[in-house]
């Protein structure tokens, strides 16, 4: 989880594109080399076929990613990455997906779990031709919307805890960095993620009696100014009681409604904007002050909560609507 408002701090990847696969550390040039060496790089595998090739195409011609083009295939993304891009693809090989629970490849590939299986592979995306030199700490955007965690720690790079162990192994639209497992986005939904929360017990109680869950079970995407139990405990007893009443249904709608935004902001992009319109239809200030973010007041104490349908950010004060 991000529980800290985004910071970038600049790293350099270690690994480079003339690093063969496998453990071989030879450049296979030659026959003798290759007997001795059979796994190519990806580089040599494009120079010998005279010209660069896409990133679906380098993936295939490289021979370690069988499962990766599979699954491409199986998810109708082979023309989309074939497209001018440019994408950077952290591609997990054959050896990473081994990694995963048996059968859960086979259960992936078939046509039921299509849409879950894109989600797993657009999180191996991000937008843009991002070489090792430019790589940065910090929290990156996916193709599925999620954000992914790059970090460097003594010499070694992970993206979600994943290793990077080859880099810069570049495209005609892009370029691949290698990992070592395969990296899976948030598969529950806001309300999932609010409910199965320990400081959440409130909020998805109240959520359930405004009959709001499965409006934001959705597909949305939405982003949630969720305020913890000890937030609600702020309020007089007496209000959470009265909201509960089936008569103030409508009005315990338009609080929740107030704390949730549509579409995924995450908190840069939300503290950039300075404001945001709500479901409610009322509008809430961001703000940044010395070293302490707030949403109408109400300090933001954990940001950037991934979820299937959007984000959440974690609140300390229930923040309320102007009555009209």
């Amino acid at each position: 989880m991000k529980t800290t408002l985004v910071s970038m701090f600049a790293l350099t990847l270690v690994a480079s594109a003339g690093t063969v696969y496998g453990q071989c550390s030879t450049t296979c040039t030659d026959k003798a080399t290759k007997a001795e060496c059979p796994t190519m790089t990806a580089r040599e595998v494009v120079e010998e076929a005279g010209d660069k090739k896409d990133i679906v195409d380098t993936a295939v011609a490289a021979g370690s990613f069988n499962t990766l083009a599979a699954a491409l295939k199986a998810a109708g993304l082979v023309e989309a990455l074939k497209g001018k891009g440019p994408f950077t693809v952290f591609a997990p090989t054959d050896e990473a997906f081994a990694k995963l629970p048996k059968g859960t490849v086979e259960t992936l590939l078939k046509p039921e779990n299509k849409a879950k299986l894109t989600a797993i592979l657009k999180y191996h995306v991000v937008s843009g031709n991002v070489m090792a030199k430019d790589v940065k700490s910090g929290s990156v955007e996916t193709l599925a919307g999620q954000r992914i965690d790059i970090v460097a720690e003594k010499g070694a790079v992970t993206v979600d805890k994943a290793k990077v162990t080859k880099a810069d192994i570049e495209a005609t639209n892009g370029v691949i960095h290698v990992i070592d497992t395969v990296i899976l986005p948030s598969d529950k939904t806001v309300v999932q993620t609010a409910a199965e929360a320990s400081n959440f017990k409130t909020l998805a109680m109240l959520l359930e009696k405004a009959d709001l869950i499965g409006a934001l079970s959705g597909e949305g995407p939405f982003t949630v100014f969720a305020p913890t139990d000890d937030a609600f405990a702020k309020l007089p007893k007496e209000t959470v009681e009265s909201l509960l009443k089936p008569e103030n249904k409508a009005q315990l709608q338009e609080i929740l409604k107030f704390h949730v935004v549509s579409g995924r902001v995450f908190s840069d992009a939300a503290l950039k904007a300075g404001k945001a319109k709500t479901l409610q239809g009322g509008e809430i200030a961001i703000k940044s002050e010395k070293g302490k973010a707030t949403v109408n007041g109400a300090n933001l104490t954990a940001t950037d909560l991934d979820a299937s349908n959007g984000v959440i950010h974690v609140i300390d004060t229930v923040i309320l609507p102007s009555k009209k």
